[in-house]
């Protein structure tokens, strides 16, 4: 099962698409000058020709409200200026240098299309040899830090003591960057000047495998092509807000403001250590920015493409550990904000029910995934609720004592 990719731009005629033999759908990414408006995965027979009348007829309303709109913004608002942003893009990594080598390489591109200059940081997070090193040493213009201590948040911080520039971007470094991010970031700041946070769109760079195709048809990282803005401890269209920290975006794409982080003390390193508690840190420091009081944006044009999962135990992995991160952060919260556990129980309480309508819909055949991945989520959330993030507290504990 393989589908193919098509990255299209509306402002000029539309090509026709052509699948190959083995190909069994594909995803129709739409721009308008340059903007991501649409984004969708349809079946497709093999070897499917579709003609521009097609291509539209697939997309349909939902691509043509977002050309209308775009058409909108453009007629009504003034174009906006440049942001002047200090901004170090911090790739945090551990023996993936094949991944990472990519990531780079997108990145140097956008410097060697004459964008605003950045610093480029690779954190080598408790690396096993000197692989990671060799390459950096063979890039000019990335710097490189080593971070002794094994966990994720631990490298995220070191990025931030070593970052003198006002904003971090941090980058997993199994992504791409599109050739638009620095733009949608910067386009980003000039329209929230008061930005705390921003999270941007995510979309498969490759859908090669079943596992990929499954993991996006489920929802992957998308948070669809529209703006948006939180601010304030309320919304009365969403009873879950802030504690539902999922709807902010994915730490794999994210760019933080230095004071705000710093603030907050940094990212906790008792989330997203590895094998014993695989997540949460990304919604913890979303949720902590929101409850500070600073805005969080979501700007679908800072855009990375992310290399999904190949296989399907790497996948049920990944739902394993987004389960059990998800309820570390619930159970953190809870033990820190006595005031917000009514909400975090109606959070756990919906979350529960979401998760075993996904388990029944998968038995059932009424569900993209099969049953061991709905499972894998529902029980690494349980085990986060069971006392995770204070095993990894401990733990965490054990790390800065033997480094100190």
């Amino acid at each position: 099962m393989r589908f193919a990719i098509a990255d299209l731009e509306l402002a000029g005629p539309l090509p026709e698409l052509v699948l190959e033999p083995d190909q069994t759908g594909i995803a129709l990414l739409l721009r308008r000058a340059g903007r991501p408006i649409h984004f969708s995965l349809h079946e497709q027979p093999p070897g499917a020709r579709l003609a521009p009348a097609a291509v539209l007829e697939l997309v349909g309303r939902e691509a043509g409200l977002g050309l209308l709109e775009g058409a909108l913004r453009d007629e009504l608002l003034a174009p906006l200026g440049k942001s002047p942003t200090s901004l170090t893009v911090a790739i945090c990594t551990r023996n993936r240098t094949e991944l990472l080598a990519g990531c780079l390489r997108s990145l140097l591109a956008l410097r060697s299309a004459g964008q605003p200059d950045f610093d480029v940081l690779v954190v080598d997070n408790d690396p096993p040899d000197g692989t990671t090193e060799a390459l950096i040493a063979s890039l000019p213009g990335v710097r490189y830090v080593r971070e002794p201590r094994a966990g994720l948040d631990f490298a995220r911080n070191r990025a931030l003591a070593v970052s003198g520039s006002e904003f971090i971007a941090y980058l997993d470094d199994d992504v791409v960057v599109d050739h638009g991010w620095l733009g949608g970031l910067d386009e980003a700041l000039a329209e929230n000047p008061d930005a705390g946070a921003i999270t941007g769109l995510v979309l498969p760079y490759e859908l090669e495998s079943e596992a990929q195709i499954v993991f996006e048809r489920r929802g992957g990282f998308g948070r669809g092509c529209d703006k948006q803005r939180w601010m304030g401890q309320r919304q009365p269209e969403n009873p879950l807000y802030p504690t539902g920290a999922g709807i902010f975006g994915a730490g794999c794409n994210m760019v933080l403001r230095r004071s705000v982080l710093t603030a907050l003390g940094g990212f906790d390193e008792a989330l997203d250590t590895g094998p014993p508690l695989p997540g949460g840190g990304d919604l913890d420091i979303f949720y902590r920015v929101i409850r500070h009081g600073r805005p969080l944006v979501y700007e679908p044009s800072m855009l990375v493409w992310h290399r999904h999962r190949r296989d399907h135990a790497g996948l049920r992995r990944q739902y394993w550990s987004w389960g059990e991160g998800f309820m570390a952060f619930v159970a953190k919260t809870w033990a820190a904000e006595p005031a917000q556990r009514p909400k975090l129980a109606r959070l756990v309480s919906w979350w529960l029910g979401y998760e075993l309508r996904e388990l029944a819909g998968s038995l059932t055949g009424r569900a993209p995934h099969s049953p061991d991945l709905a499972l894998a989520e529902l029980l690494g959330g349980i085990r986060g609720l069971a006392g995770s993030y204070g095993r990894s507290q401990r733990r965490t504990e054990r790390i800065r004592a033997a480094h100190a």
